[in-house]
């Protein structure tokens, strides 16, 4: 095969570098880094411990730079490291690849095309995992991780497995640091990337099984999956109590009222009833004496109930300076009603949440009841409004 000059002067402009974390793989390393050289110069090749004969190989390839590791912590450490190589020399991109053959570095101008398009994005490599070749455990993981990658992030990607990549190196030093180490560091680098606003796009790649009499793997699937389950578990927790609702809160300050109308209300797919539902749980949700919980569990029963997630989240906000007072004041007289009047109960500049805590059986029950009226109120004039000034196909 000959150096593709093109590619390799493409990749040297973009000031992207090669990753390839290596374990045991003596009998494919030479061949992957030799084929990687054909189109990118600068290579990285991170020895994570190995102990066969991937010293020598290393020593006897010119032109590359290596990082050996006393003892083998894991791919994501050997990732890291790999990064952390790439961004003290100033490099903007680096692609990920696998050591072990099943990556064609043949792939790697399809990455370069993307990326002049859109700079500044992880792009993933894409196997076909319906090929016949792929084992039946790799097409489980696959689905499994694009489903909770979707959980967490609200992307929908090809491939969330693959190891074959190339990050923007910016975001990741930005990030600070990693927690996970082994094969789950792939799922937790390309999550936090997401949350940061990373745009992550896919192309597709070849992909070579070995025979299973020759495959070298390292993945151990009981303690490696249950790491990634593990971490999945703590990040969707994350996601729906806390990322992905300020994601949605960012978005929305960035709006105009009227541009959050026409975009999420009047230009949404969702039915006037859906839109109407999302109001009056928001609504509810944000009278509820839950303080500075509100735009989380809002998120999280729109995600569930599948309602509007940007107008339930919205309405959810009811509860702020000035309106935050009334409310309170409101929620309390409307307890009293159902338990008895309190009549120390005026409103006063004397307010607050400590003469609330004193009360707090009254303002609970009370809020329900007031949640529950300011819902309706709010969703019968949403209703009418959305059949007045909306399409009638959303009816």
């Amino acid at each position: 095969m000959q150096v593709n000059e093109e590619i390799r002067s493409k990749i040297a402009d973009l000031r992207c570098c090669v990753i390839i974390p290596t374990y045991n793989n003596e009998k494919t390393l030479e061949g992957v880094i030799r084929e990687v050289q054909l189109y990118a110069e600068n290579i990285i090749v991170v020895n994570d411990g190995s102990n066969d004969g991937t010293s020598e190989i290393l020593r006897n390839i010119p032109g590359i730079m290596a990082i050996t590791c006393d003892t083998n912590s894991g791919k994501g450490r050997a990732l890291q490291l790999g990064f952390k190589m790439a961004i003290e020399k100033n490099f903007r991109y680096a692609i990920t690849i696998d050591s072990d053959g099943q990556h064609r570095p043949g792939d790697i101008p399809r990455f370069i095309e993307l990326l002049e398009l859109e700079p500044g994005s992880l792009i993933l490599g894409a196997r076909d995992m319906d090929s016949p070749e792929v084992p039946g455990s790799s097409r489980f993981g696959h689905k499994f991780s694009i489903f909770w990658f979707r959980i967490e992030t609200g992307l929908k990607v090809d491939d969330v497995q693959t190891g074959y990549r190339l990050y923007p190196l910016e975001p990741i030093r930005d990030t600070g640091k990693f927690y996970t180490g082994k094969y789950e560091f792939e799922v937790e680098i390309l999550v936090r990337l997401a949350w940061r606003g990373v745009k992550i796009l896919s192309v597709p790649i070849d992909v070579y099984y070995a025979p299973n009499e020759t495959r070298v793997s390292h993945f151990r699937k009981g303690p490696d999956f249950t790491r990634t389950s593990f971490l999945n578990a703590v990040l969707v927790f994350m996601a729906l109590l806390w990322v992905r609702p300020f994601m949605f809160a960012k978005g929305l300050k960035k709006k105009s009222i009227k541009g959050f109308i026409t975009e999420y209300v009047l230009d949404s797919k969702d039915s006037n009833t859906r839109v109407t539902l999302s109001v009056m749980l928001g609504s509810f949700i944000g009278v509820m004496p839950v303080w500075g919980w509100q735009m989380m569990i809002a998120f999280g029963l729109a995600h569930y109930f599948k309602l509007n997630k940007f107008v339930t989240v919205a309405a959810s906000n009811i509860s702020i300076p000035p309106v935050l007072p009334l409310i309170l004041y409101l929620s309390y007289e409307a307890g009293g009603l159902v338990i008895g009047f309190n009549k120390g109960a005026a409103y006063s500049s004397g307010f607050d949440y400590q003469w609330l805590k004193a009360n707090f059986m009254q303002y609970l029950i009370g809020s329900i009841v007031f949640g529950i009226l300011l819902s309706l109120v709010l969703g019968s004039v949403t209703y009418v409004l959305l059949r007045i000034f909306r399409k009638p196909k959303f009816s």
